[in-house]
């Protein structure tokens, strides 16, 4: 075993590479059965209504029609991930008051189960529905007035969903006493998850009686909860699985397909199949936040920044999803990664009539953080400063508080990032500070090149005093010799590899190859429960689970106890809520740096920006699988210039625009930039397995900021709406009116 090749560290290759590769692994899409019935949903298509009266009977009398389900077919009639305030069908429904509320388009009204999916489709046109339609509240701080119709009357007389504060040191004595101070708003509108597999999946009866949910998730044994609770059944009635994952980027944190097609499934006692189109993913599940920001901060003459005033104002759309969560972390990362010892920050949540604010990688991270660096270098402009000297001078350290009023856990590791983003890109430390590298300019004098600075941090795991925790089994096989082992893991596989680093955990604490370590994945009926992908967690949470169990089932080896088993789940150390007044806490256990650099081309002429080149400094602890992490850093990059400066999500009066992706532009292989350049820092963090950190939202989160420095360097101006399209672009020039 001594000298066994070391998995950890090793780029091996994905255990699901091929069998994705050449689609012999099914999507939620390619699933089937015999005698499969198919199922098509009926949305409200309105912002804001009263449902009066829903009539199938023409629906149900279509041949080829098995079944009409609507409100008061649903024995629970409410679900959520945070609070069950969304019905699954929206209409008349004398047990739960407010059902027959539309809040949203993507509210769903009917399902129709039919023999095939194009007579459920026309069964949908014969439903007769009647609307009284209401007030649209589509705007967010005009939902906050205290004369605003409500959206949820059962939650208060307020719209406002969430408030968070922050009162840290004094704020006003502080900027009486900077010798600069930044005043700016900024606005960043929703973006959508354009994940490749649209919402689908097959509900259907196991041998054991059980009902079976496959379709695409992110945590097995919270979408089991949900379907259970609204179908009246005990959870051990329920399964849930997930087939192969086409992206989820947080998306698919909250059900969509679920309770229809359980709910169809369990009456019919049939398989029952669903596939929403593009236009039906996008009216129907949730979005970025669209955010608004208005920041005011002061530094001295010296470089220190010694005041920060934040209001955050995010769009919860109709219900709660994960805003409360999502805002959470806007509130801690609302300063950045910096030392500033007078804050004061207010974050609301506003429920609208608009696609409910959802989960997206980063998680409320983005938008704060474009806020607090485009600060930071509006700061150092107005100083004279290099942004890179100016980081370094305000940059936490061991010991620092954030907003919250307590210090990070350790190490912190922003300096380090910055320098190494810093370095590779070209800036030069001289006796005088940081100094940025002169850029060529093109010859075509319509084009003007910049560069851009932003740092970033994420808290790695869930927060705010929730129990943290993850489960993992390993079986190991054989009797004399050890002939391979099984790892039972819920976390989600949606692409991010982490089957593979789970296989390579255990493959490095037992000693064997990797191609003897078989799975057991994301099947409730196996498996405990894992909790989400999402929060950068499951290489953590999961990881140190999956090590745990390992080496339990080791030490049983060894003791000859064979074939050995252990189960084993790791808690993380313990976190504390915010203060209600003063926001107050310790709300994570563990986080992780970023820095990045980047260089843009802007054609003055049409507004048009090109990312050209971008370096990424992240601190992973350790690189588990090297290749993977250079994946995610450059997959995580080029989903934030969607978000820069392609991806446009428009609505208006609370109906979408961009409902389809020929109008909801995201980068295409000719939009990505010329050089994307990974700086994988590994220091590392005592929590994780074998000193590793979270990753996969880490790249996302400086870009846009860092890119909006970039375009100010070239024309002079900053474009501080996000994304920064051409047209908003040249309005920031001059060149467009309004």
């Amino acid at each position: 075993m001594k000298d066994k090749q070391h998995a950890i560290g090793s780029s091996l290759p994905r255990m699901d590479a091929l069998g994705k590769a050449t689609g012999a692994v099914p999507y939620p899409g390619d699933l089937t059965m015999p005698n499969m019935l198919h199922m098509k949903i009926l949305f409200a298509e309105r912002p804001h209504a009263r449902v009066l009266r829903v009539d199938t009977s023409r629906a149900a009398a279509l041949p080829g029609v098995v079944a009409v389900y609507t409100a008061e077919d649903v024995p629970v009639n409410d679900y959520g991930l945070q609070i069950p305030d969304q019905p699954v069908f929206c209409g008349p429904d004398p047990r739960r008051p407010g059902a027959e509320i539309v809040r949203f388009v993507g509210d769903q009204i009917a399902a129709v189960v039919a023999e095939t999916e194009a007579i459920a489709a026309q069964a949908l046109q014969l439903i007769e529905v009647d609307y009284e339609d209401l007030p649209v509240i589509a705007d967010a701080e005009a939902a906050m007035q205290p004369d605003a119709p409500l959206l949820h009357p059962e939650r208060g007389d307020s719209n406002i969903c969430v408030h968070y504060k922050i009162r840290k040191g004094d704020v006003e004595t502080a900027f009486a006493q900077a010798d600069v101070v930044v005043e700016a708003e900024y606005r960043l509108g929703q973006q959508e998850h354009a994940y490749l597999q649209p919402e689908a999946g097959l509900a259907y009866l196991d041998a054991e009686g059980r009902l079976v949910v496959e379709a695409a998730g992110q945590w097995t044994h919270t979408d089991r909860k949900a379907i259970a609770r609204s179908l009246d059944l005990p959870e051990e009635k329920v399964r849930v699985r997930y087939p192969a994952i086409g992206g989820a980027f947080g998306g698919r944190e909250d059900l969509s397909v679920q309770i229809p097609l359980a709910l169809a499934a369990w009456r019919l006692k049939r398989p029952v199949k669903i596939i929403w189109s593009r236009r039906e993913s996008i009216i129907g599940h949730g979005k970025r936040h669209a955010v608004v920001l208005r920041a005011r901060w002061g530094a001295t003459r010296e470089g220190k920044i010694i005041a920060a005033e934040n209001t955050i104002i995010g769009d919860a759309g109709a219900y709660m999803y994960t805003t409360n969560k999502v805002l959470g972390n806007s509130t801690i990362t609302s300063t950045g990664p910096y030392a500033i010892p007078n804050v004061k920050t207010d974050v609301y949540g506003v429920y609208t009539n608009n696609v409910p604010g959802a989960a997206f990688r980063g998680f409320g991270a983005p938008q704060a953080l474009f806020m607090a660096e485009s600060q930071v270098n509006k700061l150092a402009a107005a100083l004279g400063m290099d942004p890179v000297e100016f980081r370094a001078r305000n940059a936490l350290r061991e010991g620092d508080t954030l907003g919250v009023g307590t210090p990070p856990p350790g190490p912190v590791t922003i300096l380090p990032v910055i320098e190494a983003a810093a370095e590779r890109f070209g800036w030069r430390k001289t006796e005088n500070g940081w100094q940025a590298p002169e850029i060529e300019q093109p010859a075509s004098p319509w084009l003007r090149r910049g560069i851009g600075f932003a740092a970033g941090f994420k808290n790695v795991g869930f927060s705010f005093g929730y129990k943290e925790n993850s489960w993992a089994r390993v079986d190991i096989h054989g009797q004399a010799e050890m002939e391979g082992a099984t790892l039972y893991i819920a976390g989600a596989e949606v692409g991010q590899g982490h089957h593979t680093v789970m296989a390579q955990i255990v493959a490095e604490v037992l000693g064997l190859p990797l191609e003897r370590i078989q799975l057991m994945v994301s099947d409730t009926a196996y498996t405990g429960n894992s909790g989400s992908a999402s929060a950068s967690r499951l290489t953590v949470m999961a990881g140190r689970a999956v090590q745990g169990a390992a080496e339990m089932a080791l030490e049983k080896w060894r003791a000859e106890e064979r074939p050995a088993s252990a189960e084993y789940i790791w808690y993380a150390p313990e976190t504390t809520p915010f203060d209600k007044e003063t926001g107050h806490s310790t709300p994570n256990f563990a986080y992780a740096y970023v820095a990045q650099a980047v260089e843009v081309e802007v054609d003055i002429e049409t507004g048009q920006t090109r990312l050209v080149r971008v370096v990424s400094a992240d601190d992973v602890g350790r690189a588990l699988n090297p290749a993977q992490v250079e994946g995610q850093i450059e997959g995580g990059v080029v989903q934030a210039q969607g978000y820069a400066l392609l991806e446009d999500f428009k609505t208006r009066e609370g109906r979408v625009l961009t409902d389809q992706l020929s109008t909801y532009l995201i980068p295409t292989i000719r939009d990505i930039p010329e050089q994307v350049e990974t700086v994988i820092l590994e220091i590392p963090d005592p929590v994780g397995p074998f000193g590793a950190r979270g990753l996969g939202e880490l790249p996302f989160l400086p870009v846009a900021a860092a890119v909006n420095a970039a375009i100010r360097d070239a024309t002079g101006q900053w474009v501080d709406v996000v994304p920064a399209t051409p047209e908003r672009v040249l309005r920031a020039l001059g060149k467009l009116d309004g």
